[in-house]
């Protein structure tokens, strides 16, 4: 089951050169969802391979930087002749922001628009996984950051030993792995456990949005396979980022450590540290080991945790760029 990070921009407040401002896709089996939607976006959207077919943008807050480009994207889509439905999810006080732009610079969609406002907590299920909310801490406006939290799978199920067994393959093997006793020709009975090992955990991907750290971030992030944080400043601009409700990359780490995740992106550069973040990349390893910095278009396979002791963070974006190190 296929779980992919593409980053389409990692900048803070504006653009830059070489970085754009706020936008993630997550495509999971397929299914695309957009986690902000800052100016330019729908540029980075084809520079770097994401379908337009997307269903689901979700937004952290509605400042600029993280909100903009959806109008040009919607424009985009209803030029192309679009007919689903787009859902727009964000925090309270996202209607009335979100209905404007739709409805700025575009003079017919002629496709539905869904606007949710979401509470902290209020799951948003799909099939095997949910996006669950969270709330976050930035300069008092109301921001959420979004787990994307799947569901454990069954065991593995032994097909060696149901042969060895004289279990004949088909119906009888697709019961036993969904848990049910099943009754054989020579009447002896077989329970699942006897062939089907312990559930897996699924993945947890966890976004922080624009926040100070914070303990929701950490309960969120518990466990998680990889955190997204947002890095803002340094060490040297730490009086900054409380003023501006942002963290430090130490911070970040902090958070991600405490939290137990097994990887940490750090990303949203103040335009200082944008062509190179090594510094930030630097601070917040005093704090915690498994930390990247993240740049726009690049890709990242999220593997199962039985399956893969680290995150593959090598040079696999469509302009192969390397995550520092």
């Amino acid at each position: 089951m296929s779980l992919t990070l593409r980053f389409l921009g990692t900048s803070a407040s504006r653009p830059t050169v070489e970085r754009n401002v706020s936008s993630l896709a997550v495509v999971r089996e397929g299914e695309t969802l957009m986690f902000d939607c800052g100016e330019g976006t729908q540029r980075q959207m084809m520079r770097y391979g994401v379908a337009f077919s997307l269903g689901d943008i979700f937004f952290s807050h509605l400042h600029a930087d993280h909100m903009l480009g959806v109008i040009g994207l919607l424009r985009t889509m209803a030029l192309q002749g679009r007919e689903e439905t787009m859902r727009l999810w964000g925090p309270k006080g996202a209607t009335r922001i979100l209905r404007r732009a739709t409805e700025l610079g575009v003079e017919r969609v002629g496709f539905p628009i869904e606007v949710t406002e979401l509470a902290a907590g209020e799951s948003i299920k799909r099939k095997d996984y949910a996006i669950v909310p969270f709330g976050v801490d930035h300069r008092g406006a109301m921001s959420l950051g979004y787990a994307i939290v799947e569901e454990e799978r069954r065991g593995r199920f032994n097909p060696d030993l149901a042969r060895e067994m004289g279990i004949p393959e088909g119906p009888l093997w697709g019961m036993l792995h969904r848990g049910k006793t099943v009754t054989l020709d020579d009447g002896r009975t077989v329970e699942p456990s006897v062939l089907v090992g312990p559930s897996r955990s699924g993945r947890k991907v966890v976004i922080s949005g624009d926040t100070r750290p914070c303990d929701a971030t950490v309960e969120a992030a518990h466990g998680a396979d990889l955190l997204i944080h947002e890095a803002t400043f340094a060490d040297e601009e730490a009086a900054r980022a409380m003023e501006t409700g942002h963290s430090t990359a130490r911070e970040a780490a902090v958070v991600a450590s405490r939290a137990g995740a097994r990887k940490l992106i750090i990303t949203h550069f103040s335009a200082r540290y944008s062509r190179d973040p090594s510094d930030l990349v630097r601070e917040a390893r005093e704090e915690f080991e498994h930390v990247f910095a993240a740049r726009d278009g690049m890709e990242m396979e999220v593997p199962y945790a039985s399956e893969a002791c680290a995150l593959d963070t090598g040079p696999q974006s469509a302009t192969h760029l390397t995550p520092h190190s």
